[in-house]
C-alpha cells in the first residue's frame, strides 16, 4: 500500500502576527551625556536610571532607548564607516512642530550633520554624543499610507532615492515669508534651498 504524497504546506516567510519594533539598545562611554542629549533632543527621560545603565521614553511605552555602560566596552574605530547601524529616527506630528523642534536645538548649540528632503520625508540628521546617528523628520504627505504609495510606486523616488540636500536655516526663512508647507517640501526636493557646502555623502561625521 502506497502511502500519500501529503501536500507541501505553503512557506510562511513572515509572522502572522508582525511585532511592532519597541526600542534600541546603546553601549556607551558617556552614560550621563547621552542621557542628557536624548532628552534634550527628544524629549526621552529615564525611565529608570542607575551608574550602568538607563531606560529612556518619549511616549506610553516603559523605553525606547537604553543605554548600557558596561566596564568591557571600547571605543569604536572607524565608526563612519563600520557596518552596523547608521541612525535611528523619531518623527514629529507635522512640519511646524518638527521645523519648531530644529530653531529649538540651533539655539541651544546642536545642529545636523546633515539634511534631507527624502520625498517621503523631511529629515534632519544629528550626532549624539558618542556619533551615533538620530534622524529628527517629518512625513511629507502626512500619511504613512500615502508616503508609503509613492515610495512604492513612483519613478522620482526609484530614481532619486536619497533625496536632496538643503539648508535649515533657509526652510525657516520661507516660512517666515508665508512659504506653505507643501510649497517648501516641494522647493526642497528641487533642489531650491541647497545647503552653502552640501555633504559630500551621507557617512557619519566622525565621532567627538
Amino acid at each position: 500500500m502506497n502511502t500519500p504524497i501529503q501536500p507541501e504546506l505553503p512557506r510562511k516567510p513572515r509572522p502572522v502576527v508582525p511585532p511592532k519594533l519597541h526600542h534600541a539598545t546603546f553601549l556607551t562611554l558617556k552614560l550621563d551625556e547621552m542621557v542628557r542629549w536624548y532628552e534634550l533632543v527628544a524629549g526621552l527621560t529615564p525611565v529608570h536610571y542607575s551608574d550602568s545603565a538607563a531606560w529612556l521614553t518619549n511616549d506610553e511605552a516603559n523605553h525606547r532607548i537604553a543605554l548600557v555602560a558596561h566596564p568591557a566596552i571600547k571605543r569604536a574605530v572607524d565608526k563612519p564607516i563600520s557596518a552596523g547601524l547608521h541612525h535611528t529616527a523619531f518623527e514629529y506630528r507635522n512640519f511646524d512642530q518638527w521645523l519648531d523642534n530644529y530653531v529649538r536645538l540651533r539655539e541651544a548649540g546642536i545642529v545636523p550633520f546633515m539634511s534631507l528632503d527624502h520625498g517621503i520625508t523631511m529629515s534632519l540628521y544629528y550626532a549624539d554624543p558618542e556619533g551615533n546617528g538620530v534622524e529628527i523628520q517629518v512625513d511629507a504627505f502626512g500619511d504613512w499610507e500615502a508616503s508609503k504609495e509613492w515610495m512604492w510606486a513612483s519613478r522620482e523616488f526609484a530614481e532619486n532615492p536619497i533625496g536632496s540636500f538643503f539648508d535649515p536655516d533657509k526652510l525657516v526663512e520661507a516660512r517666515e515669508q508665508g512659504v506653505s508647507a507643501e510649497e517648501i517640501h516641494q522647493n526642497a526636493r528641487a533642489g531650491k534651498y541647497l545647503p552653502e557646502n552640501p555633504p559630500a555623502d551621507i557617512l557619519l561625521p566622525e565621532a567627538y
